[in-house]
């Protein structure tokens, strides 16, 4: 598994089935991700949650390209280049239980989430402007050593 990418506590080894993706929004942004309509997203902390049953490595490096590709819901904020992914946690459970542990605000009803079948109201959560505990502190803010690696190294994770 690449370094950067970090699997959550209590990881079996089992093959990673689900991502969470945590993401900067550095100023408020509108986005009209795909059928959804137009929504404005406050800047601060956001995670979303995805799966992906094939190919880990392919997905996590769509996510994290700026592109014109628009496949997923999460392509129209990060594609676009108006967030930016600082970290990534894979697990083997099904994302519609990791959604549900996380607190956080549904922004966007049906995000991520339109085939869901466990009524998450949103795949994508706003957590509030104050980096999640979770996300490592950014290295290049302290003159510091630090085991926290730039998200592009990510790519190759799986």
């Amino acid at each position: 598994m690449a370094e950067g990418v970090h699997t959550a506590p209590g990881f079996t080894g089992a093959p990673a089935v689900t991502y969470r993706l945590y993401i900067r929004v550095p100023r408020r942004v509108s986005i009209e991700p795909g059928r959804l309509g137009r929504y404005v997203l406050d800047s601060g902390w956001y995670v979303y949650t995805g799966s992906a049953r094939r190919n880990m490595a392919a997905r996590l490096r769509h996510h994290l390209a700026v592109n014109d590709t628009r496949r997923w819901h999460i392509d129209w904020l990060l594609g676009a280049g108006l967030g930016q992914v600082m970290h990534i946690r894979l697990d083997t459970e099904s994302e519609c239980a990791i959604n549900a542990r996380i607190d956080g605000r549904v922004v966007i009803p049906r995000f991520g989430a339109t085939d869901c079948r466990h009524r998450c109201g949103s795949h994508l959560l706003w957590l509030g402007t104050r980096r999640p505990p979770v996300v490592p502190r950014d290295p290049r803010r302290r003159r510091t050593r630090s085991a926290v690696y730039p998200a592009e190294r990510c790519a190759d994770a799986a």
